[in-house]
């Protein structure tokens, strides 16, 4: 999410040799906007909850009120911010780094190869279109051209099966809404069909390229976009046809809190439809689409498991899956079977390894898995034989994510290995490199560690630490963690982060429960009425860096976005004496009243309903905008979100931030930087992104000591 070009010729911090603790006498006295107090109170199961800052949920497109707030907050915070001695040189380092071309996966349909590109300091990736898998790149569809900030983006894409139709959605300033249009690859023209209201959807193809399914919700009563998601529907659009003709195909008015995800593999006879209420376990339904009626068929009706559709044999269903499970297996439902059972083709892995993905090549399955952490890509035939490994260019993260009868690609990385993209031959089982980008810096020069830390209740976690070479002693860390919804934190290269290591930082990414990193049960100890696990793991991770001598004693940050953002917020309520600077991102920060905003009921089987006492009462623990502690020495903090963000509102970090500045927390500052004309992060111009991370690292740099000299 980044993007560079040379090196700055000046220092940017300790120019007059000064130390850090010496600069931080020199930072003007901050003066907090004032933040109105409303007398809001509420009683839960005996419980008095006082809710002073709740006017500040108000919409800023309707509140006066509120949008002054915002600017006031934001004019104190750019103010100190500008003041940062290593501002200006992270936000060129970062740009710098960033000058290199970043490519997807590409996707073949008919004899196309269609896959993104972010060319250099491009702020939003374009898609382009290939004639055979290493023929010349044609541009399709440039969205930087859609806006003069590059605040529109393109969010999903899908082209037909023949490959003459690409449908395509456009996000603006990050929103979860999606417009979807259609272009003609071979004219280049886009079509008149417009899909509007389109929301958590993907775009299937019918076989025959004569229109298209997806997801949406009702079209809010009062048009706001920041309306509570209820009624998500599966639909049909035939090209050619207003979408008031579009055809439902799947809803369910007896449960309207579900999601549904309509998806078919390419060529696939099947579209295939998981249902959710935002858990990770999902009902699954099918449609023929070769039938004349396209009747839903539910295959799979509980929502006990996860079901991913893998693809198709004929009639039989090839998919990945949890059920009877905890670390993913491959099975097959007989569709011809009026009450098809999941029948095994590969086992639970023997040696703990997760299954993470998988796809068909020819007659081969070509399966991901993750062991402790780093990847195997593993190969089995159809009825589940062992068919050995795939080797990989070192050790990092890989993941095949698109093949056909004769093919397949895949993606490797590390946190010293950029992004690059390899072919894989069915029939010689030969690999080919497809893009190995090449980045403007040397990365022989860091290394990358894993370590294993035990937590409170004696539970072993991994932790990656990233560092120079050359940094062999204790140096200002930033410790990273995220720890929800099942999601792994695998190694990822990303130039952001190195703009920091290359000054002699430590960066230490924290795989916490909460994560999937080992399967359901790992998610499961980090969840519900067990979420403290998570928080735990991450206070033992920095107890870690700091017993082990890998952070100093005090340069010590920690950084996380959405529900990582929480999990910043909580832990600095608990250990504030842990902890240096703390930088949580668009997080949820109000746990007793999360579920009343756009889609955060989806998130109940997450952390629990609120309206529950025993939820009520384990979310009460740890709640960052119910637990300051007024009174406690605090570590600095500059919490970050935007005022478009309709998944996670702002009206979290608002309130969070308002109570922080209104306590006793000692001397250090808290302030919010607060993103105009974007979202939750999805679509984030590149210049946009990159001066919000310099501006998170030069807070950080200067609160933990970290001093900025020019890169070499």
């Amino acid at each position: 999410m980044r993007t560079p070009t040379a090196v700055v010729a000046f220092l940017l911090t300790c120019v007059d040799g000064s130390s850090a603790d010496q600069l931080k006498g020199k930072m003007p006295k901050l003066t907090y906007p004032e933040t109105n107090r409303i007398d809001v109170t509420e009683q839960h199961f005996g419980q008095t909850i006082v809710d002073p800052y709740r006017w500040l949920e108000n919409k800023v497109s309707q509140d006066d009120a509120v949008r002054s707030w915002i600017e006031a907050q934001n004019a104190v915070t750019r103010s100190y911010l500008d003041t940062l001695p290593g501002r200006d040189h992270f936000r060129q380092r970062m740009t710098e780094l960033l000058n290199y071309d970043r490519y997807t996966v590409p996707r073949k349909r008919g004899d196309r190869y269609f896959f993104n590109v972010i060319k250099g300091n491009e702020n939003q990736p374009s898609l382009y279109v290939r004639e055979g898998a290493f023929g010349a790149s044609r541009l399709l569809i440039d969205p930087d051209r859609w806006s003069d900030d590059g605040t529109d983006a393109l969010a999903i894409w899908s082209a037909s099966d023949d490959g003459r139709f690409v449908g395509f959605g456009i996000q603006t300033d990050g929103s979860d809404w999606r417009t979807l249009r259609v272009l003609d690859v071979d004219s280049g023209e886009t079509l008149d069909d417009i899909v509007e209201m389109a929301r958590f959807t993907r775009i299937a193809w019918a076989p025959d390229g004569s229109g298209f399914f997806y997801s949406r919700v009702p079209k809010p009563a009062d048009g706001t976009a920041d309306a509570v998601v209820a009624n998500h529907a599966v639909y049909f659009h035939k090209l050619g046809t207003d979408q008031a003709e579009d055809r439902l195909i799947y809803a369910t008015p007896e449960r309207p809190e579900l999601l549904h995800g309509a998806d078919r593999v390419s060529g696939g006879r099947y579209l295939t439809i998981s249902s959710t209420p935002g858990t990770n376990e999902s009902s699954l339904t099918i449609v023929d689409i070769q039938s004349d009626d396209w009747k839903p068929r539910t295959v799979v009706a509980d929502m006990d498991s996860a079901w991913y559709v893998i693809g198709n044999d004929e009639q039989r269903l090839l998919l990945a899956t949890t059920h009877e499970a905890e670390r993913v297996r491959i099975v097959s439902l007989d569709l011809a079977e009026d009450n098809p059972k999941p029948k095994e083709i590969i086992a639970e892995a023997a040696d703990g390894a997760v299954l993470d993905s998988a796809v068909l090549a020819g007659d081969k399955l070509l399966v991901n898995y993750q062991l402790d952490v780093k990847t195997e890509l593993r190969r089995f035939t159809l009825d589940g034989k062992s068919g050995g490994t795939v080797d990989l260019p070192g050790v990092g993260s890989a993941r095949f994510l698109e093949g056909n009868a004769r093919e397949a690609f895949f993606v490797f990385t590390s946190y010293d290995a950029p992004i690059a993209i390899y072919h894989y031959d069915a029939a010689s089982k030969t690999v080919t490199p497809w893009v190995e980008p090449k980045v403007p810096i040397d990365l022989s020069r860091f290394d990358v560690e894993q370590r294993f830390y035990r937590s409170k209740d004696h539970t072993e976690v991994p932790m990656f630490i990233i560092r120079r070479k050359d940094v062999t002693g204790p140096a200002p860390t930033l410790l990273y963690g995220y720890g929800g919804f099942g999601i792994s934190q695998i190694s990822i290269y990303n130039p952001m982060y190195l703009s920091w290591v290359e000054q002699g930082g430590v960066l230490a990414i924290a795989n916490i429960r909460g994560g999937g990193e080992y399967g359901r049960t790992w998610h499961r100890a980090g969840q519900l009425e067990k979420k403290q696990n998570a928080f735990d793991d991450f206070i033992a991770g920095g107890e870690f860096l700091k017993r082990a001598g890998i952070t100093t004693p005090k340069g010590l940050a920690i950084q996380g976005e959405s529900a990582g953002g929480m999990l910043v917020g909580a832990v600095t309520n608990q250990r504030p004496d842990l902890f240096d600077v703390a930088l949580p991102g668009v997080g949820v920060m109000d746990m007793l009243r999360y579920d009343k905003f756009t889609g955060g009921a989806l998130w109940r089987g997450e952390y629990g309903d609120p309206a529950d006492e025993a939820s009520f009462r384990n979310l009460l623990t740890y709640s960052p905008y119910h637990t300051i502690r007024d009174g406690q020495n605090y570590p600095a903090i500059l919490a970050t979100t935007a005022d478009a963000d309709d998944r996670v509102v702002p009206a979290h970090t608002f309130k969070y931030i308002a109570a922080l500045q209104a306590a006793a927390l000692g001397p250090k500052p808290r302030l919010v930087r607060i993103e105009t004309r974007a979202g939750h992060g999805g679509g984030l111009p590149v210049d946009k992104a990159v001066a919000q991370t310099a501006d998170l690292y030069a807070f950080a740099a200067y609160w933990t000591g970290l001093k900025i000299t020019p890169a070499e």
